[in-house]
């Protein structure tokens, strides 16, 4: 693969080229062996235009070949503008793409589909558009899921409605060719969620799990019709025989500020495997704004690591990196356990840049556990994860997680259920952090750091105000790190800079 410009945030283990802009995993799809990971892309600058579909796959998801570009706009086409979000599905000896046709003389962006017969390397576009026009009482029309469902297809379609709710609009074809709109298969009016926010009146990017027995979750990405891109719920539920879905209260998917337009991919072995888009936290005033950092550096964006996604007994949305990642692991740079006092810190050791740890950390009456990853020599530059000594919560701190002026900076929070330790699995790639509770609870969030030494980890711990009569403790802990070795990644672009 062409070598990443120099730049210390560019990632090792996240999907993405060597430059420009990157944002929704589209097209997530087994095909003759191969993972299928198609994205959006602008392969002639770090700006949010352009959009054409990007193509990475792999037999394993660790050793990944980058592709001629599978997509593009047809000039005065149906997708002049874009070949926005969408997904595919696996014929056998067909690949079919279903997208969003962008042109900036409509407000909506119609369904089409194209056809591959080499594996995706090559598309040939059907004519005309497969869903011409969305249904009345539709204010946002985009971004189709399609799926199999025993011997019929069945597709959603992101939505606002007129009346203020966002849905998951049902459509429903014998041949992938012509399609009945049967009505939303899921509408709601904006409901709150955990971080403050809610589940807004537009719903991009929706799609479906089912887990057998008529268990589901629909998943989506909350958008605003001023603010744009915000963040991302689950509506956990059932399908009954009429094929109506029965959503129970929403879940946030991720509770980091960095996650959105998560995908889905049915794996052959069975299990739900879903990326999503980490967009940056530099200087953008919201996501995909003009930003001199990111004209810079010439990149903006990347895929999650892949996850595995389960539905709890309880109709919680679990989610853990996929099993395969583990054989990235290298060597063991920590392996450390013990007790941790207020005001006295204990050095952990070093770790690279792209490292992930296994860490226990506890709360009691006197102190609250927390880590630290050190990222200057002076020890001022640091990201925490900390448990609030106030409610066990797992707090994550960017605040001073980057020197530089322009980064964005906030603390974000995971519930802990589990009374008074937390256990839970850390991964770090230069710029990311994906947060993994035991419990199944995901957080995603970018940082900038620009210390050139070593990076350590240091276990610290806030004082707790112990209940009357107990004695004050240490906060216990025990943290394993390692070094994660990277992708292997080959570029196969005939031009790597602009695609073919």
């Amino acid at each position: 693969m062409s070598s990443p410009p120099p730049d210390p945030h560019h990632p090792a283990i996240h999907l993405r080229p060597p430059r420009n802009w990157v944002n929704d995993p589209n097209g997530l799809v087994f095909h003759e062996g191969h993972y299928h990971v198609f994205f959006q892309y602008n392969p002639r600058s770090a700006a949010h235009a352009d959009m054409h579909w990007g193509h990475f796959r792999s037999r394993d998801l660790l050793d990944w070949e980058l592709l001629p570009i599978a997509l593009a706009p047809t000039p005065r086409g149906e997708d002049a503008d874009g070949v926005w979000s969408g997904n595919a599905v696996d014929l056998g000896d067909e690949l079919r793409a279903f997208y969003s046709a962008k042109r900036a003389d409509r407000w909506y962006q119609p369904v089409t589909s194209a056809v591959s017969h080499d594996g995706g390397l090559t598309f040939t576009k059907r004519d005309g558009l497969l869903i011409p026009e969305p249904p009345a009482g539709t204010t946002m029309f985009r971004d189709p899921y399609v799926w199999r469902d025993g011997e019929r297809w069945r597709m959603l379609v992101g939505a606002a409605l007129a009346d203020g709710r966002g849905a998951a609009l049902h459509y429903t074809s014998d041949d992938l060719e012509e399609w009945t709109y049967t009505g939303p298969f899921l509408a709601r009016p904006p409901e709150p969620l955990p971080d403050g926010g809610d589940t807004e009146e537009g719903w991009e990017c929706s799609q479906y799990a089912h887990f057998g027995d008529g268990r589901g979750a629909v998943l989506l990405s909350a958008w605003d019709p001023v603010d744009g891109a915000l963040r991302t719920a689950a509506y956990p539920g059932r399908e009954d025989a009429e094929g109506r879905f029965h959503a129970g209260a929403p879940q946030l998917l991720d509770h980091g500020p960095d996650f959105y337009a998560p995908a889905l991919l049915p794996a052959p072995d069975g299990r739900w495997l879903m990326w999503a888009w980490s967009w940056e936290a530099r200087d953008a005033a919201y996501v995909g704004a003009p930003s001199a950092w990111t004209d810079e550096v010439g990149w903006a964006g990347m895929l999650t690591l892949p996850r595995e996604v389960t539905l709890g007994e309880d109709g919680t949305v679990h989610q853990r990196p996929a099993r395969e990642l583990l054989r990235l692991r290298g060597a063991q740079r920590v392996d450390a356990a013990g007790e941790v006092a207020p005001d006295h810190p204990v050095d952990l050791g070093e770790v690279g840049r792209c490292f992930e740890a296994a860490v226990r950390l506890e709360r009691h009456d006197g102190a609250a556990g927390a880590l630290r990853l050190v990222t200057s020599d002076d020890g001022t530059e640091h990201l925490d994860i900390a448990l609030d000594p106030a409610t066990g919560d797992l707090v994550v701190d960017r605040t001073h997680a980057s020197r530089d002026p322009r980064a964005q900076s906030d603390r974000y929070r995971l519930p802990v259920t589990t009374g008074g330790a937390v256990e839970l699995r850390i991964v770090v790639d230069h710029s990311i952090a994906e947060l993994f509770l035991a419990t199944g609870q995901a957080l995603t969030l970018r940082f900038y750091p620009t210390g050139d030494t070593p990076w350590r980890l240091r276990a610290t711990a806030a004082p707790v105000t112990p209940r009357p009569g107990a004695a004050a403790t240490a906060a216990r802990y025990a943290v394993q790190a390692w070094d994660l070795d990277p992708l292997r990644i080959r570029d196969k672009r005939p031009d790597p800079e602009v695609g073919p």
